[in-house]
């Protein structure tokens, strides 16, 4: 059967119109060596007999790249040599055991199935190990491959030249698989189909390793299916995986056991065992990044005077010079510079200002304010930058970096001071208008506050309704609080207090209660920095409220003092109102709270505000109860619900059915206290608030148990501990504790509560 070499010299013969002997006559090759050669009789043709042919046929340059190309083949067809180009892996490899078990399932999906070529490509940002992986998986598995391993560094991020021309890496290839220079083509997609023709049906691997992008990479894959190809690179190379099957494969950092195998490993056992506090904190500074690890036990190798400790404090420093190194390849600022070096100047600013965004991350509606693009500008570009593995995108769609390269990207690109501060003010503009507008969906009954416009090109994100606002504050909850301090670094002062008064309500209703405390303490600050009196009583008033909530009596009557004397000496009645309704809620003395609940429901009443009367209303029949007033307490409390319904506040609601059951409760009318008890959960569900319905919880216990419904009982106080410790409220948890377990052993506990 005639092949490739045989088939081409017939049909250029042909093609010229001579006969073999008139071919022979005219190139001086005999007429039963050309015979030979179109008969596929001789597999091995000499390249001089080719070349006689050639310049005979009078061959354009495209037909002698075929030609030769086809002699090629035939004679490499059986003389290809196995070559071994794997270099060394990196050592020591640990971890990414989830990695190379999905390189090995890549490998063993593709066995015996007629499917293109195998591609995996592996992404992650420089310095994360990707080389590593690779390198470590193809060793592991060479005997997979008995026709040889090829490998070639691209140099797509190379700090002392460009990416390798694919042609140079094929003529590499050609080389290895010991192609006669003079049998090798001139044109580079001859070349190209040569080196697939020799390794078509060859069980090869193949190791690109740094690709700069998926150009770089398509001509030198394999045909056929038979051949693996391995491809690292810091871009995601979504053509590759798109156009060619690949399968993607994402390289993150070490988990921190990990890491501390890796530290032991370079420096062994005992160094790292006696300074363990010193490893903890470098592998939590390094967070998990392969070549900063290196780095870091290379200089302590390097350097055995400096203790761990110090290397950690270098590190602390918030600079990346503990990590810097005149050779690029050990050192991780040049290392990131090269994938810096590939972004245009937007998409390098961008980079930046992701820098000084505050809090772990961020989402596109934040991201588009910071940056002032406009939406599908700024999408693009985080595209793009997560293509480079410059940031990443979790599976809520939320954008985060690296410490390091976080680091990395505050120094990398100088923003002129004018860009920073207005890209902070947009992005603290988003964070504050939509907490705000979030907020005013979960009590809209409450005094609202004034903030200032946002700045042009800030884009406040729209929430429909309770739960979507409570599910924005729960994913931003860290980014507020981030917020909050960098308001405060920048002088940002309205900002500051206006986001803890936003934060406010969702803090009440998820019970962080130290976050409340930590807020209003920074409020406290920034709005005495303020000519605003009103902010000023707002703050220590919302303060008082953090501490009593802990527990801190001494601190919330200190503050709440402060607030009252503030409305005094402004004579301004509604916040003296507000002043005595908080310190209600202070005093541990009940007359002295009921005192305070009566003062502020007189202010009220004279005020005209509805919700506010109501309030002071509950707070005095709850006070009153807590004295054994029961009478007084119901009808203080039966009128505030009238208010409250009146005006639509659901929240009030849920409070005043939870007063009107622990009033039913303690005045024996236990049934009308499970009915108002429920009614209270109810609403306090709808509205997501699992603080008071751990308290409602809780009391509603102690009315089952009243009733002997020791089941029901047990059933809602575990609820209600469980909900006490996802809060942090320990003591709580620990009296729900007692509780269960005195009605566990057939006790009745106590039905004070």
């Amino acid at each position: 059967m005639q092949g490739a070499f045989a088939t081409t010299v017939r049909r250029l013969r042909l093609r010229a119109g001579l006969t073999q002997e008139a071919l022979s006559e005219r190139s001086g090759v005999s007429v039963s060596t050309i015979r030979g050669m179109e008969t596929g009789k001789r597999r091995n043709p000499q390249l001089a007999s080719v070349r006689q042919l050639a310049s005979a046929l009078d061959l354009r340059p495209a037909e002698l790249d075929e030609l030769l190309t086809a002699a090629a083949g035939a004679a490499e067809r059986t003389t290809i040599p196995v070559p071994r180009q794997l270099p060394a892996p990196p050592a020591p490899f640990v971890g990414r055991h989830d990695e190379l078990d999905r390189l090995d399932a890549a490998l063993r999906s593709a066995s015996g199935a007629a499917a293109p070529v195998v591609i995996t490509a592996v992404a992650g940002s420089g310095g994360v190990g990707k080389s590593w992986l690779a390198l470590h998986w193809a060793h592991r598995n060479a005997d997979r491959f008995p026709d040889g391993q090829l490998f070639v560094d691209l140099r797509g991020f190379s700090p002392d030249g460009d990416p390798m021309d694919p042609a140079v890496a094929v003529r590499g290839f050609l080389d290895a698989l010991g192609v006669d220079p003079g049998r090798i083509p001139v044109a580079p997609h001859a070349q190209a189909a040569l080196f697939r023709s020799l390794v078509a049906d060859k069980r090869m691997l193949l190791v690109l390793d740094n690709a700069a992008d998926t150009a770089q990479v398509t001509s030198l894959l394999p045909g056929g299916h038979t051949c693996t190809v391995a491809v690292t690179s810091r871009n995601r190379l979504s053509g590759l995986i798109t156009g060619h099957g690949a399968r993607h494969l994402p390289v993150g950092t070490l988990t921190d056991t990990e890491a501390d195998e890796l530290l032991v490993a370079r420096l062994g056992s005992a160094r790292v065992e006696t300074e363990p506090s010193a490893v903890a904190e470098l592998v939590g500074l390094c967070g998990g990044f392969p070549l900063a690890l290196s780095i870091v036990a290379g200089r302590a190798h390097t350097h055995p005077h400096l203790s761990l400790a110090d290397l950690a404090d270098e590190l602390r420093d918030g600079t990346l010079d503990v990590l810097d190194d005149a050779d690029p390849a050990a050192s991780l600022p040049a290392v990131l510079s090269l994938s810096h070096r590939a972004l245009t100047a937007e998409e390098a600013e961008v980079f930046a200002l992701l820098a000084i965004a505050p809090g772990p991350d961020i989402g596109l509606p934040a991201a588009i304010s910071l940056t002032g693009l406009g939406r599908s500008r700024t999408r693009a570009v985080l595209r793009r930058l997560e293509q480079a593995s410059l940031v990443d995108q979790d599976a809520a769609g939320r954008y985060r970096m690296h410490d390091l390269i976080r680091r990395y990207a505050a120094t990398a690109h100088h923003l002129a001071d004018t860009t920073r501060e207005t890209a902070l003010r947009r992005v603290l503009d988003f964070y504050t208008h939509t907490a705000y507008a979030a907020d005013r969906l979960l009590d809209s009954h409450r005094d609202p506050i004034e903030l200032a416009p946002p700045l042009p090109a800030c884009r406040p994100q729209p929430l429909p309704d309770i739960p979507a606002a409570m599910e924005w504050f729960d994913t931003e909850h860290r980014n507020l609080l981030a917020a909050q301090r960098t308001a405060v670094a920048h002088a940002f002062h309205h900002t500051s207090w206006q986001l803890a008064w936003a934060l406010y309500d969702f803090h009440y209703r998820r019970g962080h209660r130290h976050d409340q405390l930590g807020v209003w303490q920074i409020a406290v600050d920034s709005a005495g920095r303020l000519p605003d009196s009103g902010a000023q009583i707002l703050t220590y008033r919302l303060l008082g409220r953090a501490h009593v909530v802990l527990g801190h009596h001494q601190e919330a009557i200190a503050a709440m003092n402060r607030a009252l004397a503030l409305s005094e000496q402004q004579n301004d009645r509604a916040l003296q109102a507000q002043a005595h309704y908080t310190l209600a809620s202070i005093w541990p003395d009940g007359r002295r709270a009921l005192e305070h609940a009566r003062r502020s429901l007189d202010l009220y009443r004279g005020l005209d505000q509805p919700i506010g009367e109501a309030n002071a209303l509950n707070a005095v029949g709850w006070y009153a109860a807590r004295l054994g007033e029961h009478d007084t307490a119901r009808e203080h409390c039966r009128s505030a619900l009238a208010l409250y319904q009146q005006h639509q506040d659901v929240n009030g609601q849920a409070q005043t059915l939870d007063s009107l059951g622990y009033i039913d409760h303690h005045s024996g009318r236990h049934h009308d206290a499970v009915r108002h008890y429920l009614q209270a959960m109810s609403l306090y569900r709808d509205l997501d608030n699992t603080y008071e319905t751990a308290d409602t919880l809780d009391r509603l216990g102690h009315t089952h148990a009243a009733l002997g419904h020791r089941d029901r009982a047990l059933d809602v106080w575990r609820q209600a501990r469980n909900l006490y410790r996802r809060q942090g409220r320990d003591q709580e948890a620990k009296q729900v504790d007692r509780q269960l377990d005195a009605l566990s052993r057939g006790g009745h506990p106590d039905g004070a509560r």
